[in-house]
């Protein structure tokens, strides 16, 4: 009798260790008419998703450059870390979901002809919030995402404080002047040609195209009441050349007096960085949706 309840007991914590797994769907589809194709994403759902009849606070997680939406899941191994955080109470159960951004930096091209962010803000955010259990509410909505995913979350966030209650960027792709004007003609016609203007060089580069999409130029220009309509982490390693772009937004919060969180830790610009760090940004998103 005691080796059959040793053997009951013994199930019934491999079950219940078994139901705090969440599920995560790697390829869904989002027809977009904007950009004139179907867009991929990934969703990481809670372990009790398929149970429950609630609805779920969001996080949107964004890749980086040359990655797709399902960098986060192999990679960093985003169900892994949240399973733990929302098992041991450190983030409510929440809803992930990871688009695929390709190349575009999550902004419109200088010539119209990717419109990336209307379509992240049009089209995508209103058609998966339909889709899965979402509390669609600005007060239960966090976005976040790594290099080129931190810019977008950062451009988010700062263009549609409306829509986010938190941004968590994460070794975030932010550039001053000086860093555009100097990047060498064929890094910058490769990689912020198609966003921002073809063949510029120098402060030829410093056109319109660059400036309304220039995470330091938009929090010079906004007040600092508009940027605390959202909570911000940042974070950035010490050996990210990234750095100094984090730090002049550090310094532009910090002189304009908004409340945010900035941490530099010991890492580049690495998965093993981020995913050491996502369970923290996670956390400060999560703390979003509490009430205290």
């Amino acid at each position: 009798m005691r080796n059959y309840l040793m053997l009951l007991l013994c199930c019934i914590t491999i079950c219940s260790a078994a139901q705090q797994h969440g599920k995560v769907y790697e390829t869904q589809i989002v027809k977009s008419a904007i950009l004139g194709k179907n867009v991929a994403y990934s969703v990481y759902v809670p372990a009790d998703y398929e149970t429950s009849s609630r609805t779920y606070p969001v996080v949107y997680l964004l890749h980086g450059y040359t990655d797709d939406n399902t960098g986060w899941l192999q990679f960093g191994e985003i169900n892994r870390y949240a399973d733990q955080a929302i098992a041991d109470g450190t983030i409510p159960p929440m809803i992930i979901i990871m688009p695929n951004g390709d190349s575009s930096w999550y902004i419109n091209s200088y010539d119209g002809k990717e419109k990336y962010e209307d379509f992240f803000v049009k089209e995508f955010m209103p058609a998966v919030e339909k889709t899965w259990h979402i509390k669609a509410e600005k007060k239960y909505r966090g976005i976040a995402g790594l290099s080129m995913g931190g810019y977008g979350t950062l451009i988010y966030s700062l263009k549609y404080p409306e829509l986010f209650a938190a941004a968590a960027p994460l070794s975030a792709a932010v550039f001053d002047d000086d860093a555009m004007v100097t990047t060498a003609d064929n890094r910058y016609d490769a990689i912020f040609g198609q966003l921002y203007g073809r063949n510029l060089k120098g402060k030829d580069r410093l056109n319109e195209n660059w400036y309304n999409n220039s995470v330091l130029k938009i929090v010079e220009q906004k007040s600092a009441d508009d940027l605390k309509k959202v909570r911000y982490w940042i974070d950035c390693g010490d050996d990210d050349g990234l750095t100094i772009g984090n730090s002049l937004l550090h310094i532009a919060l910090f002189d304009k007096k908004v409340p945010h969180e900035y941490r530099v830790r010991d890492g580049a610009h690495s998965w093993t960085y981020w995913r050491t760090g996502i369970t923290d940004a996670l956390h400060f998103i999560g703390n979003s949706f509490r009430q205290f």
